[in-house]
């Protein structure tokens, strides 16, 4: 892939954010993320690549874009896979809460894991614990891994968790440990990221949630040298046949990162929707202007940027039709 790739993509995150940013608070998370699927797969159409959609909004008669199988781009780049989210976290959207992210994750042909979508059980951690863990190992083990490559105490270590009723052993583990719970209501994209970066306190995170974020969130941690294991979590015989359709044969078997993003370049693009940890939100500066808060890295040269941009949203009009403060 070209370099140059890397801050194409980002422009991607960055209209799909300013579609949704003008439905935060309205309680409308469909609109919301229609939004920002409108916008993403347009902008889409500007990029050079060869693209085909693997993570997605879903099968093709489930979603009308950016379903699993579509081809992305104007065909005159590089082959790839894409994984898109363009709006992660629209219940968090639709309330206004903070870590609603748009992403892209983006690497070449054949390379991602195409993720049914279903659950699936993780385990993520920063480049410090990276190769040190087990998705296997008891909790207490792990937390035990986990604060001496931090260099911290058990106690002063903090673990991210869905708050979901499946999850209350997770987190009487934890706390019996004496580490400290952190729970989420959505948005495990992100809470997989922070375990990465310094600054959000995260150590661990750990719990079941979405397979398709889980190789999204694989590939931002292969970009910060992270670490993530995963585990199919089937529920049904019905999630079991989907497995079989995409050419899983053990739902069983324990996902490392090369399972989930293989080969040596993959981009991450983040751009955010609501303020949080690691991004703020679309900032409305009157005038028909806007500015983003966006992370971009790839993977093959371990360059990370944090990129800040002022948008006039007069000359994204026909992107980000439809949405509230577009006349």
């Amino acid at each position: 892939m070209d370099r140059e790739l890397t801050l194409e993509v980002v422009r991607v995150t960055e209209v799909a954010a300013l579609a949704a940013a003008g439905w935060m608070g309205r309680g409308k998370k469909n609109e919301a993320d229609g939004a920002a699927t409108n916008a993403m797969r347009a902008m889409f159409d500007t990029i050079a690549i060869n693209g085909t959609v693997v993570i997605g909004e879903g099968e093709m008669d489930e979603a009308p874009m950016l379903y699993i199988g579509e081809k992305l781009g104007n065909s005159s780049g590089p082959e790839v896979d894409v994984a898109v989210d363009p709006l992660e976290g629209t219940n968090i959207l639709a309330q206004g809460l903070p870590n609603a992210l748009a992403v892209v994750a983006i690497a070449d042909r054949g390379n991602l894991l195409n993720a049914p979508d279903m659950y699936m059980e993780k385990i993520a951690v920063g480049p410090r614990a990276a190769g040190k863990i087990h998705i296997d190992d008891p909790l207490e083990k792990t937390l035990e891994i986990v604060a001496k490559a931090n260099n911290k105490r058990i106690s002063e270590c903090t673990v991210m968790v869905l708050d979901r009723e499946r999850h209350q052993p997770i987190i009487d583990a934890v706390r019996r440990a004496g580490a400290r719970v952190r729970l989420i209501g959505d948005g495990d994209v992100g809470s997989a990221i922070y375990t990465a970066i310094p600054d959000t306190g995260v150590d661990l995170c750990v719990g079941i949630g979405g397979a398709p974020e889980g190789v999204i969130a694989a590939v931002a941690l292969k970009c910060l040298g992270g670490e993530m294991q995963a585990r199919l979590w089937p529920e049904d015989d019905e999630d079991r046949a989907r497995c079989a359709q995409m050419g899983i044969t053990d739902c069983s078997k324990i996902l490392f990162m090369d399972d989930l993003v293989k080969g040596d370049d993959a981009i991450f693009a983040a751009t955010g929707v609501t303020d949080g940890e690691l991004l703020k939100g679309v900032r409305m500066l009157g005038g028909d202007l806007a500015e983003t808060h966006s992370l971009v890295m790839r993977y093959k040269n371990k360059t990370i940027r944090w990129i800040k941009a002022i948008h006039n949203l007069s000359c994204k009009a026909d992107l980000i039709a439809g949405t509230p403060y577009i006349k």
